[in-house]
Order: C-alpha cells, then sequence, then structure tokens
C-alpha cells in the first residue's frame, strides 16, 4: 500500500511539473500581456519600467525557473491584474464553484441511479425507453442554450427562482457558504441543474449498462437462489457491482465540473474560479492562469486517488492482485 501511494505521489508531481511546462509554453505563445495590461498613453520609458516591474523582460526559461522557485516557498505569483496574491484570489472564489460542482454531482447521483437502475432491470418498459431517449436529450443540448431556456422559463416568465448571482452566504469553516441559506439554494438550483444535465445522462446510461452486465453474473443467480428479497438482491449485489465503475467515472467528472463549470457560471453571473480564470485569460493575466490550473491539476490528482482507494474498498479483485 505504501509503495502503490509513494508511486502515485510521484506521478502526480510529474503531472503538476508537465502542466505548468505546457502553460507557460502555451501563454507565451498567445502573446504578450504588456500589450493588454499596459496602457496606450505611457511613454516608452514608462512602458519599459512596468514590464520589468512585472517580469516580463525576463526570458521565458528564466520567467518559469523563478515561477518554480516561488511555488516551493508557497507563492505562485501576484496578479497583473487585481495586483493580489494569485492564490489567494483563487481560493477566494474556488468555494463557489466546489459547491455548484457538488450540487451538479448530487443531482446527478440522486436522479441518474435510480433511472439508470429502472431501466436496466426492465429495458423493455415504455418508461425504461423514455429515459433512455431522454439521456441521449441531454448529451445533445448544448449548455449555454439550456441555460438561457431556464432562465428564460424560471426566472422569467414564472419568477420562480432568480436568475444570477450566488445570494446571501453563511461563513462556516471560516468558508462563506449559500446553500446554508433559503435564499442562497434558490440561487443555486438553475446553475446546478443545467451543469448536472450532462452527468445525469451519463449517470443514468453507465448505470443501465452496469445492471445490464451484471444480472446475468453467477453471484446474482446464486442469490436469488438463496430466496433472498429483490431488494437485497438489488442493493447488495447489483448496485454495488455497478458503482465500481460508476465511482471512478463520477471522480473524473466531479474534476471536470470543477474546471469546466466557465459557462454556467458566467452565463449565472456565478462568482466562482470559472468566471476569474475566464477574465484572466482574457486579460492574459498569467499567474492567475497559472495558479488556477495548478489548483484544478492537484484536485484532480486528489479526487483520483480518493477514487482509487474507493474502488479498492469497492472490489476485492483490486486488492487481491496488489497483495500478489
Amino acid at each position: 500500500m505504501t509503495g502503490w501511494l509513494l508511486r502515485r505521489v510521484g506521478q502526480a508531481a510529474l503531472v503538476v511539473v508537465a502542466m505548468t511546462l505546457i502553460v507557460f509554453v502555451g501563454l507565451h505563445a498567445i502573446g504578450n500581456p504588456a500589450d493588454i495590461l499596459l496602457g496606450e498613453d505611457m511613454n516608452q520609458q514608462e512602458r519599459l519600467a512596468a514590464i520589468a516591474r512585472l517580469g516580463l523582460d525576463q526570458p521565458l526559461w528564466r520567467q518559469y525557473l523563478s515561477f518554480v522557485e516561488g511555488a516551493f516557498s508557497g507563492n505562485l505569483g501576484r496578479s497583473f491584474v487585481y495586483q493580489e496574491d494569485a492564490v489567494r484570489l483563487i481560493l477566494q472564489r474556488l468555494p463557489a464553484t466546489l459547491e455548484l460542482a457538488v450540487a451538479a454531482l448530487l443531482i446527478a447521483i440522486v436522479v441518474g441511479v435510480p433511472l439508470g437502475l429502472f431501466a436496466g432491470m426492465k429495458p423493455d418498459h415504455w418508461l425504461s425507453r423514455g429515459v433512455m431517449a431522454a439521456s441521449i436529450v441531454g448529451f445533445s443540448l448544448p449548455a449555454f442554450w439550456v441555460a438561457l431556456m431556464l432562465i428564460m422559463v424560471f426566472s422569467v416568465q414564472l419568477g420562480w427562482l432568480p436568475a444570477s448571482g450566488r445570494g446571501p452566504t453563511v461563513t462556516w469553516l471560516g468558508v462563506a457558504w449559500s446553500w446554508l441559506t433559503l435564499e442562497g439554494l434558490q440561487h443555486l438550483v438553475l446553475p446546478a441543474f443545467n451543469l448536472a444535465l450532462f452527468k445525469v445522462s451519463l449517470v443514468m446510461r453507465l448505470t443501465r449498462a452496469g445492471v445490464r452486465e451484471v444480472l446475468p453474473q453467477d453471484f446474482v443467480k446464486f442469490a436469488r437462489a438463496k430466496g433472498l428479497s429483490p431488494a437485497r438482491v438489488l442493493l447488495v449485489h447489483v448496485l454495488r457491482n455497478t458503482l465500481i465503475p460508476l465511482v471512478t467515472v463520477l471522480g473524473l467528472e466531479l474534476g471536470s465540473t470543477i474546471a469546466y463549470a466557465v459557462v454556467t457560471e458566467t452565463i449565472f453571473a456565478w462568482p466562482g474560479a470559472g468566471k476569474l480564470i475566464l477574465d484572466s485569460i482574457n486579460s492574459l493575466d498569467r499567474p492567475v492562469v497559472v495558479a488556477y490550473l495548478m489548483v484544478v491539476v492537484v484536485l484532480f490528482v486528489t479526487i483520483n486517488l480518493v477514487v482509487d482507494l474507493l474502488y479498492r474498498l469497492l472490489d476485492p479483485r483490486v486488492r487481491l492482485g496488489a497483495a500478489a
């Protein structure tokens, strides 16, 4: 177990280093931040002084080495635009994104797993066929269009839910959360549902496929032959084995939801890290972009590690293979 954990940590470190190098080269190829950040009314001397102050007068390899040196001390740079520590700026916005991503994933699990179980147990039922057809629609609809339709129907026409913003927050464990208030939950519903639509379709289809694969297995037939109730067979034997691939996919989807919530946050004016990174890309705020991607990579690596641990708990074959 210790050797496996050390290998994973080493792989994670390589991923983070490779990511920073790719991002630095990519941002350098896109353009010079000085062309956007510095005003045209500055004379040449003032312009050169500002470029030197930002550290953009150094060659790219020296800028990268300076970043690596600062990263070891916990300093990932200072935002060109906001003039704040890049990590602190991201961590101020990240709870809102985490709140939105976790809410979307919970909706996907609560809605997708039961519907997928039903569709897998009774594939010829008319409701199962309707669920599978609806999942294709969920895959096909663009997120920005769904978001606009949700705002049009539930905010403009019906007036049930707010169209933008995060609402009032309550501080818990030193972090501001909106789901702890009723008005905050109302602000959370539409963006979370919009972000969860694709995930619901994915979870439904994965659960159905898993159920169809597990049902013909001998251990399920043996459980039925023992006289176990259908509910126990479904929940203990079928569902547990269906969750093995589902846990892996849900872990990856949580990471991708955090990383790619930009569209939803922009349309619903949700003050999360996704909107921050979009603004930073537009202004070529290099420290914020690199720091954000490093935070996302660390989240991905952590989530994958937790998923692997859960996989070992759910599937005894993994533990036996590791022991062998």
